[in-house]
């Protein structure tokens, strides 16, 4: 990673680390045990079943592009594209786990 890539991650993460400073909102009403119980069970299960289903979605993903590859190596990148896509699955159950999370 040459420098330039290296400051401009940088610069990116210490512009992001005020705004949730600004974001922070007042306390609102307490939330019960079983309804931060049920939450937290939400957002395991988010997670989980979303890795999982991206696990196999990889697997079978993966395989196939394996053997394309073998047979036409020009289409590696058009294999990582549909590994990525395949990956993002797992990613947007972390999302929905955190959106679970900040509500409690």
């Amino acid at each position: 990673m040459n420098s330039k890539a290296l400051a401009s991650v940088f610069t990116l993460v210490l512009a992001t680390l005020p705004v949730r400073a600004l974001a922070l909102e007042t306390a609102g009403p307490a939330v019960s045990a079983e309804t931060a119980n049920w939450a937290f069970i939400g957002a395991a299960l988010s997670v989980g079943c979303s890795t999982i289903g991206a696990g196999i979605a990889i697997a079978m993903v993966g395989s196939a592009a394996m053997g394309a590859i073998s047979e036409r190596p020009e289409i590696l990148g058009r294999a990582l594209i549909f590994l990525g896509l395949a990956e993002g699955i797992a990613i947007y159950g972390l999302i929905v786990a955190i959106m679970i999370l900040g509500k409690i």
